[in-house]
């Protein structure tokens, strides 16, 4: 069934309805137009035609946006795992689930799923600094954050040459706290209380459940420890052994970095500094156990 439309942008024709029947009848094409049709029926026609052609064209390019969007809105699992792969320079399941620290079965999971979860993205930049839409797309810089900051760098060819074990403990960080070896004694049973500094990125082998981070603050063990290095503290090794080198506490300046030695004939340990300007003191062998944080496990400082 036919009707009249008046189309925005179009001027409004007179009405006549013969005019109006003969338009309408009229064949779109080869035909010939009645004499008796006006040329406000013919403008209007034609605006009608050129409305219509601009809505269509617009309706293929919606339609192909939404195509479009819909693509690579949900880009397939295979090809984000293969960039993330690439950028982490895993080879097996086992491997990246180490680096998400997550279950094996969540990858699976995932696979069948043909979806990579939302929160890998954020692992993934937290850890290396990864860009979300290089990992999905392609597409921008393959890192947002850097040493350098949060300037898009493009990997350089030696780092894709040299692959990165990230699986490995020594490759991962660990955020540590640091403390102050000007500490306080805290109540009668001796304890002393450790003051918090800052923070310290440690590679995760470095750090366990029992490591203490402080901050050397004198030249006592100087030229093995400067002034300012990071030490390690194993406190569960705090069994004293001749010859190893121990954090302590003292009543006088907080805690203090000694080699001890045994002395057989007294019975009590010399308490050692490296530094030859600085003076050894003794400790009875039942007293040093009760003053021990620990065993130096390792040391951080600069070369000088």
């Amino acid at each position: 069934m036919n009707a009249f439309y008046y189309m925005p942008g179009a001027s409004a024709p007179e009405w006549n309805p013969q005019e109006h029947i003969a338009a309408l009848a009229w064949p779109a094409e080869n035909a010939q137009e009645p004499e008796h049709t006006t040329q406000g029926t013919r403008d209007a026609r034609n605006t009608m035609e050129k409305d219509k052609a601009a809505w269509m064209a617009q309706s293929d390019r919606s339609t192909d946006a939404r195509r479009q969007q819909k693509t690579t809105s949900a880009p397939s699992f295979t090809e984000v795992y293969q960039r993330i792969q690439f950028a982490t320079n895993t080879r097996t399941q086992t491997e990246l689930a180490n680096i998400l620290e997550i279950r094996q079965s969540s990858i699976s999971d995932a696979k069948r799923r043909n979806k990579i979860p939302s929160n890998w993205y954020m692992l993934l930049f937290e850890k290396f600094g990864l860009n979300q839409d290089w990992l999905r797309y392609a597409t921008g810089p393959m890192y947002l954050r850097t040493e350098q900051g949060y300037t898009p760098q493009e990997p350089s060819a030696a780092n894709i040459k040299e692959p990165a074990y990230y699986s490995d403990p020594a490759s991962k960080s660990t955020l540590a706290t640091v403390y102050s070896m000007h500490c306080r004694p805290h109540g009668a049973d001796g304890m002393t209380e450790l003051d918090a500094i800052g923070k310290l990125a440690l590679p995760s082998n470095f750090v366990g459940p029992d490591t203490l981070v402080l901050r050397l603050h004198s030249n006592d063990m100087a030229p093995t420890m400067q002034q300012g290095a990071y030490l390690g503290v194993n406190t569960a090794d705090a069994r004293p052994l001749s010859g190893g080198v121990f954090v302590l506490r003292d009543e006088h300046v907080g805690l203090l970095v000694r080699r001890i030695f045994l002395d057989y004939g007294s019975k009590s340990f010399v308490l050692q500094p490296d530094n030859d300007k600085c003076p050894a003191s003794m400790a009875p062998a039942g007293e040093l156990a009760d003053r021990i944080i620990g065993r130096v496990s390792w040391i951080i400082q600069e070369i000088v």
